[in-house]
C-alpha cells in the first residue's frame, strides 16, 4: 500500500462525509483481506487444560483464525463491514460480501461460542477483544444482511458476560494496550446503543462515571514502549461518550486544565517508531492512530472558541500523517493497524 497522507487531509477523507475516500477505504480492505484469512503467524493466547485444547487456530477458533490473533482478526472484519456500508458500490464489495458469507454461518458461530463456554476461557480476550467483538456486531446490524444475525450467539454470549462482569470490577485498568478498560468501553458503548441494550447501556454509563468521574489534573505519563492506546486520551473519549456536552466540558476542562497550552506536551506530540519490524515497538503506530481517533472525538464536543478545539484538531492531523504511510511497513503491523486508521478517520463522535 502506497503512502496516501502527504498530501494532506483533503485527499484522506472524503468532502461530503465524515469518512476516508472511497480509494483509502478500497486500499483498507484490500490490506485487511491479504491477511484476515492467512492462518500463520498466529499467536494463541489460550488457557490449555490438556492435549485434547492443542488444535490448529482455525479448528478453535473458525472465523476468527487469521490476522495474527483473534482480535485482530475481529476487528479486522469491522473494518470490511464499515468500509462496505460507507461503500457499497466499491469494487472489491463482492469480495467483502463473499467472505462473510463463507465465514458468518451457523456452524462457524457455534464453533466460536463453543471457545467462550470452556471453564477456562472465561477471561479469554477480557475485556479487549469483547469489546471489539461487540463493535463488529453493532456494524453488522447497520450493514443489514444476515450476517449479524448469524454472529448473535457470539454477541449476546459476550455482552452478557459484560454485564457480568462489571458489577465485579472495582478498579479501571488504565494501561496503553489490550487490558484497558475505558478503550472497551467506548467500543461496548457503541454496541448497547446500537442493540438497545439499555442494562449494559447503563452499566457502561455508570461504571465509566464512577471509574473516572473525579479524575482531574491528568499528569499523562505517556507513551510507555508498547502503548496502542492513550490512557488520558481514551479515558478522556470515554467521558464524552457517556456524559451530557456541558458536563463533559466541565469534566475535560479540570482533567487537562493545560490543554489550551498544548500540555502536557505528550499528548499532542506523535510517538516515534524505532523498529516496525518489532510487533511491541510497532505498537506506537496504532498509538498515534488512536490519538488522532480520540482528539477528534475530544474536539467535536468542544466549544468553536475553545483554543483546546483547535489544538486537538491540528495535533489529530498530526498523528495521522505520522502513522498512515506505515500501514503496511511490516506484518507486525500490517496485520491491524488498518482497523486504528479507520477509527480515527471515520468514527462517529
Amino acid at each position: 500500500m502506497r503512502p496516501i497522507c502527504r498530501a494532506g487531509a483533503a485527499l484522506i477523507r472524503s468532502a461530503e462525509l465524515n469518512a476516508p475516500t472511497p480509494e483509502l477505504a478500497a486500499n483498507f480492505a484490500v490490506l485487511t483481506l491479504g491477511h484476515i484469512a492467512r492462518p500463520y503467524p498466529y499467536a494463541l493466547t489460550r488457557v490449555v487444560t490438556g492435549p485434547g485444547d492443542v488444535v490448529e487456530p482455525r479448528v478453535q477458533h473458525p472465523i476468527f483464525f487469521g490476522s495474527f490473533d483473534w482480535h485482530s482478526c475481529v476487528h479486522g472484519h469491522w473494518l470490511l463491514a464499515r468500509v462496505l456500508r460507507l461503500y457499497p458500490d466499491l469494487e472489491i464489495a463482492p469480495r467483502i460480501r463473499a467472505h462473510f458469507d463463507a465465514a458468518f454461518t451457523a456452524a462457524k458461530t457455534a464453533g466460536e461460542v463453543a471457545l467462550f463456554e470452556r471453564p477456562a476461557s472465561r477471561g479469554f480476550e477480557r475485556p479487549y477483544g469483547w469489546a471489539w467483538l461487540l463493535k463488529l456486531a453493532a456494524e453488522l446490524s447497520r450493514l443489514g444482511g444476515p450476517w449479524g444475525e448469524i454472529l448473535a450467539p457470539l454477541s449476546g454470549l459476550i455482552a452478557a458476560r459484560l454485564c457480568a462482569f462489571l458489577p465485579k470490577a472495582d478498579y479501571p485498568i488504565r494501561s496503553g494496550a489490550h487490558f484497558n478498560t475505558a478503550f472497551a468501553l467506548v467500543l461496548a458503548l457503541d454496541y448497547a446503543r446500537t442493540a438497545r441494550d439499555d442494562v449494559l447501556a447503563d452499566l457502561i454509563v455508570e461504571k465509566a462515571c464512577a471509574w473516572h468521574g473525579a479524575d482531574a489534573d491528568c499528569q499523562a505519563w505517556e507513551p510507555s514502549g508498547d502503548d496502542f492506546l492513550s490512557p488520558a486520551l481514551v479515558e478522556a473519549l470515554l467521558m464524552r461518550r457517556v456524559l451530557e456536552l456541558a458536563t463533559f466540558r466541565r469534566w475535560f476542562a479540570a482533567f487537562l486544565p493545560q490543554a489550551s497550552a498544548g500540555r502536557p506536551v505528550s499528548l499532542f506530540v506523535p510517538a516515534r517508531v524505532s523498529d516496525r519490524t518489532d510487533g511491541k515497538i510497532a505498537h506506537l503506530d496504532g498509538l498515534n492512530l488512536s490519538r488522532a481517533w480520540c482528539w477528534r472525538g475530544i474536539a467535536s464536543a468542544l466549544d468553536a472558541a475553545d483554543p483546546v478545539r483547535n489544538r486537538a484538531l491540528v495535533a489529530a492531523e498530526q498523528h495521522l500523517a505520522s502513522a498512515l504511510p506505515h500501514l503496511s511497513a511490516d506484518y507486525m503491523g500490517e496485520h491491524w493497524l488498518a482497523s486504528f486508521a479507520l477509527l480515527a478517520l471515520c468514527e462517529e463522535p
